[in-house]
Parts: C-alpha cells; sequence; structure tokens
C-alpha cells in the first residue's frame, strides 16, 4: 500500500486544510491527477498524486486542518490485492507499547484510558490533540499513534481567517525570516544592454496576431533557464544532506496576488519549451494564481526563482532565496541610458538584473557566470 500524505507546498507551508476529495475510495488514479484540494495561506491548490493504484481508503476528513506529513489516504499500488494493512496502519500498530507490568489493578484499569504510547503523545502534542479525549483502540485500551491522528482528522477545521492576505504575509515574513537567518546570501548584479532582445521583439511582434505577441519577461525566464543549464550550481535544492542539482529546469515565477501577498508557481522545464509555448504557460499560470487554481506540482518543484519587479517602476533589486532553492534572478525595469558601444555613446535600453545565491551551494565566481551566460542569451534574442 503506497501512504498519500499532506504534501509540503513551500518553506511557508506548514499546515493545510483539507477542502475536498476529488477521487473518493475504489477510484483508479494515475500519476498526475487531482487527488484533492487543499486550502493554505497562499489559497487553494490541487494535490495530484504521483503514484498509480486505487484509493483504498481516505483517512482525513474534508475540512479538517492537519501539519505537512499527515497521513490522507491509503493507495493500493497495482497488483496489490484490496484490504492490505496501510504501512502507516503497520507502523502504528507496530509502535512500541508502553511496559506491562504485572496484572493490572483495579486501579490501573481506572487509568488504562490514559495509558498513550511514546510516539502517539510524541503524536498528540504535534497535532494538538487532547489525550484525554481520545477514543483508544490499542492494546488494553491503550492509545495509538493512529487514534492519535484519527482524532485530529476529525476535527473540524476554523473558520477561513477573516484577512486571507494577513495570513499569507505572515507565513511569507516567517519562512523569508529564515531564510536570511539561516542562508548565507551573496549578492551580484549586472546591467543588460538589451536593444537587440527589443529590437528582434518587436519585428517578431508585428508578424503575430495580438494575443500572440511576446512580452520581454518570457526572454528574460528563458535566458534564465539558459543559463541554469550552463551553470547548475544556481539550479536545484539545500537540504541536510548537501546540495541536489534540480532534475530539471523549472523556473519559479513570483506573482502578485490581487488581493495581496504573492506566490512563485513552476513553469516546469522552461530550457526546452520554445518562447511561443512559455508565453502561454506563463499566462495561464498567472490566471490561475490569482483565480486560485494552482497544482501541488506547481508550487513544490521550483528550482530557482524569477522575480520581475520592472513593470512597477524599481530599477534594480535584491531578492531573498526561497529555500530549499538556492539561488533568485531579480529582474528590474527596462530604461534607457547611455551606452558607450564601438568607441560611440549612444542611448541604449538597458535592465538590471541581480543574483541572490546561496553561499553553500555556490560562490561569487559561479553567480557571475550565471548572470553573463543571461547577458549572452539576451545578445541573441533568435536563439532562445
Amino acid at each position: 500500500m503506497i501512504e498519500f500524505r499532506m504534501p509540503s507546498l513551500g518553506a511557508d507551508m506548514e499546515a493545510g486544510t483539507l477542502v475536498e476529495w476529488v477521487k473518493k475510495p475504489g477510484d483508479p488514479v494515475a500519476r498526475g491527477d487531482i487527488i484533492a484540494v487543499v486550502d493554505t495561506e497562499k489559497g487553494a491548490i490541487e494535490i495530484e498524486v504521483f503514484d498509480a493504484g486505487v484509493i483504498e481508503s481516505t483517512v482525513v476528513e474534508p475540512g479538517a486542518k492537519v501539519p505537512v506529513g499527515t497521513l490522507l489516504a491509503v493507495i493500493r499500488a497495482p497488483g496489490e490485492g484490496p484490504g492490505a494493512p496501510a504501512a502507516g496502519a503497520a507502523a502504528s500498530a507496530a509502535a512500541p507499547q508502553p511496559p506491562s507490568a504485572a496484572a493490572p489493578s483495579p486501579a490501573a484499569a481506572i487509568v488504562t484510558r490514559a495509558r498513550v504510547s511514546p510516539a502517539a503523545r510524541k503524536r498528540a502534542g504535534e497535532l494538538q490533540v487532547d489525550v484525554g479525549a481520545i477514543e483508544a483502540s490499542g492494546p488494553d485500551g491503550s492509545i495509538t499513534v493512529a487514534d492519535v491522528e484519527r482524532a485530529a482528522a476529525r476535527r473540524r477545521a476554523p473558520a477561513a481567517p477573516a484577512d486571507r492576505a494577513t495570513s499569507m504575509r505572515g507565513a511569507i515574513g516567517a519562512a523569508m525570516a529564515r531564510a536570511k537567518r539561516e542562508i548565507p546570501h551573496l549578492y551580484l548584479t549586472t546591467t543588460v544592454d538589451l536593444s537587440r532582445s527589443l529590437a528582434w521583439l518587436t519585428a517578431e511582434n508585428q508578424r503575430r496576431a495580438v494575443a500572440d505577441r511576446l512580452l520581454p519577461v518570457v526572454l528574460f525566464i528563458k535566458a534564465a533557464a539558459r543559463a541554469c543549464v550552463e551553470v547548475p550550481a544556481v539550479n536545484g535544492f539545500w537540504t541536510e544532506s548537501g546540495f541536489t542539482a534540480g532534475a530539471g529546469v523549472h523556473i519559479g515565477c513570483a506573482i502578485a496576488l490581487r488581493g495581496g501577498g504573492l506566490v512563485a508557481p513552476a513553469l516546469h522545464d522552461v530550457d526546452r519549451k520554445p518562447l511561443d509555448v512559455l508565453a502561454r504557460e506563463l499566462a495561464d499560470l498567472v490566471k490561475r494564481a490569482r483565480a486560485g487554481g494552482l497544482r501541488s506540482s506547481e508550487m513544490s518543484d521550483a528550482t530557482i526563482t524569477v522575480t520581475n519587479l520592472g513593470d512597477l517602476g524599481v530599477e534594480s533589486a535584491y531578492a531573498i532565496i526561497h529555500p530549499p532553492q538556492v539561488a533568485i534572478l531579480a529582474v528590474g525595469r527596462v530604461v534607457e541610458r547611455p551606452w558607450v558601444a564601438e568607441g560611440r555613446i549612444e542611448p541604449r535600453s538597458v535592465v538590471s538584473m541581480s543574483v541572490s545565491a546561496d553561499h553553500r551551494a555556490t560562490d561569487g565566481r559561479e553567480a557571475g557566470l550565471f548572470l553573463a551566460a543571461i547577458d549572452r542569451a539576451l545578445q541573441a534574442p533568435e536563439s532562445l
């Protein structure tokens, strides 16, 4: 049996509220299917399943708010028979029980309800469940981990926060404070001449329908992805075991929400997609981010983030890394500046780009190579 647990949808997520099950026990599922909808501080997220099989049972009821990692459902793997115990259930059954003393006295029988295994007591603390109100199912009336999780699941979630923006801001603030505290940031910036890119973009858009025209941000994202291929040290994750390179180049795109706050869902495999596809996918991502239709993979797969503040008139910025990623690229406003070219001073359209990188995973040399690779890519926009 396969355990389906509450996923982590970002460093700022500690718990989620199950809104609904999209699949029910007995339904077949394939990798990538939407199995549930979970509400977080950043809105409702469609949760995908990453294993094929048949839903054996659901553990958490809609409305329950549970921590990341909580068992939500059990999936029967292909070829397995129904009714096999779930790994989580087996683990619970195997959880160490309190040492049994001699035959229980009448007094001991009275306190049987309070007998809790160490693992269950720890779990109750994590889920903030009162062990005195839990129905025991273990040997001799002891309370097991499974009892605690069932009791937690039966609790109805508190009402949605009256001000989601405030809740989101708090979660983002906590995550960014931790990032600044734990990640040794290094910052580099450069100014990129965009004359060739903008000239190419103007000519390209003249032959396109209005709905299909490209925006400069699409070039920035594609150029960053190409640079990640050249400098993989900025594309990946930092965990307890060290740096892990990303399996692909999945660019997290910082998107401001209408009600306040922001999210950074991922565009997948950006380095391998043409600009047309990226433009359509980015438009769809922005639309779904603001309407509340993002998927769990989009919230958890980003290997590096790009934040574009140029639309707000910001000329340059230094961003905070979104853990467990190891780098973030900040793009400013396109401005016209005097530029020396072939011994002449002439006006050019330029943009400021800065990279914030994790010194545990990379260094200034590689971060500099990353910015240089972006610059080269934008000098040959027809190759993007």
